[in-house]
């Protein structure tokens, strides 16, 4: 118990630098391996055929949702338990750790009765193509419907990280993501006397993944958190705890939501040309991943140490966790602006790519990642937002640049008649979150800085 809590105070001690690439490392390499996992998927169905790769972009954003239900909760979770463990009010905090428990299943049988009835009428709204069709169907039905796994696992992941305890959280991810490496090949080309079950199967073995990931984080938890136990009669709801859990974590998902519409919207507007381009699309959003969930990773580290620090009013450590943050997230940012830039034909030769595929690919990865000279910072000042209970701003940010700016932007440039003009709008629409998260980030910390002075408790 000695060892858990001092795992625990160290966000309020430990040198702010340190203690940022302490959380976060576990959580970036962890997310490294979940990366790799979604591109694994898409290497291995682009072998089977580009209609394959193409009903997996389609399937994308309903999957980016339900996704996104489960990260927000999660937000919510992470930053209320790191703040009851600031005030050492630890029942408070086995309280919203048993609401998140309660509420993962809540969320499963949603997204589940979504799946049953919505899949098909949402990947047959985005083509025509019968064989898309098909691929996109038995995918997005089977992730939705066994979705249980996949909230249970991101909830013990974030009350692993919100008592400090990030290397189990990231054993947790990488060993749900290697079982589903491992199991790709013989579900979608059939090894070892199994029917080839093409997108279905790569379904299937992610589910499996998800179910052992959960797991062995409750596995973990159970056994070594002990600095946040849960009892039978905290796994029900609390009213109160749900509503500040979705008070500060619903706007992620809606943000989630924005970018699974903008998502949906770009498929459309891309599918006028051709269904290669929508391909293209789901390719650079596996890409990205190596680059973004890093940077994922650094806020996942990031917020419950500025929520930490926030219930303790300790000001001085928030602000340099801020500038910790935006350094690590930018330097990440400009790796993947330099390897899109130089190399853009050598990313996307592991899809087995047409010549069509490339060209359009080579400039859409070079001109999609001009935005990510603006990128890392934007991303840092939005988590800061949501830590510090100001989740609204994020929202306005994505609004503004997903709605307002790129979808807009995306659609005037296809006029031209030209694919490669879309891309374009990408780096428009961040200029306009570079701008607007600037504004909500000093709102935030005046508001901040206003509660502290009102209300101090501890060294600031």
């Amino acid at each position: 118990m000695a060892a858990q809590k001092l795992d625990s105070r160290r966000m309020g001690e430990m040198p702010e630098g340190r203690l940022l690439l302490s959380m976060a490392v576990p959580m970036i390499l962890s997310m490294l391996v979940q990366a790799l996992y979604n591109v694994v998927d898409s290497i291995y169905v682009a072998r089977v055929s580009e209609d394959c790769l193409s009903a997996l972009s389609l399937a994308f954003p309903a999957q980016n949702i339900m996704i996104g239900l489960a990260t927000g909760t999660g937000v919510g979770v992470s930053t209320l338990v790191s703040r009851a463990l600031g005030r050492k009010d630890q029942q408070e905090a086995s309280r919203v750790a048993g609401t998140a428990i309660f509420l993962s299943f809540c969320c499963w049988i949603l997204v589940a009765l979504l799946g049953l009835f919505f899949a098909k009428p949402f990947i047959h709204s985005q083509t025509q193509v019968a064989s898309i069709r098909s691929y996109g169907d038995s995918y997005l039905q089977i992730v939705t419907i066994a979705s249980l796994f996949v909230y249970l696992e991101v909830c013990v992941e974030r009350l692993l990280q919100s008592t400090g305890m990030t290397r189990l959280s990231m054993w947790t991810q990488m060993i749900g993501a290697v079982t589903n490496i491992i199991l790709d090949p013989f579900f979608i080309y059939g090894w070892l006397g199994l029917p080839a079950m093409g997108t279905a199967g790569a379904a299937i073995a992610t589910v499996i993944g998800q179910a052992v990931g959960a797991g062995v984080g409750f596995l973990f938890h159970h056994r070594l958190n002990r600095e946040l136990p849960v009892k039978p009669r905290d796994i029900r709801p609390h009213g109160r705890i749900i509503a500040a859990i979705y008070r500060i974590g619903f706007p992620s998902i809606l943000m989630m939501g924005i970018s699974s519409v903008t998502n949906y919207l770009m498929n459309i507007i891309l599918g006028a040309f051709t269904s290669t381009a929508v391909a293209v699309y789901g390719v650079y959003f596996k890409i990205q991943s190596f680059f973004f969930m890093p940077v994922f990773g650094i806020n996942n580290g990031l917020i419950p140490i500025i929520g930490y620090n926030y219930g303790a009013r300790k000001k001085a450590r928030i602000y340099r966790t801020i500038r910790f943050g935006v350094l690590y997230a930018c330097c990440f940012m400009f790796l993947g602006l330099a390897l899109f830039q130089l190399i853009p034909q050598v990313l996307l030769g592991i899809f087995s790519p047409s010549e069509a595929m490339l060209a359009i690919g080579v400039p859409a990865l070079r001109r999609i990642s001009l935005s990510y000279l603006f990128a890392g910072f934007c991303i840092v000042a939005g988590s800061t937002c949501q830590a510090l209970d100001r989740s609204v701003n994020s929202l306005l940010v994505s609004i503004l640049r997903q709605i307002v700016a790129l979808i807009p932007a995306a659609w005037l440039l296809s006029r031209t008649g030209d694919v490669n003009m879309v891309w374009w709008a990408f780096p428009i629409a961040e200029l306009m979150s570079l701008a607007a998260s600037v504004f909500f980030l000093r709102s935030a910390l005046k508001g901040m800085e206003a509660t502290m002075a009102a209300a101090p408790a501890g060294e600031n």
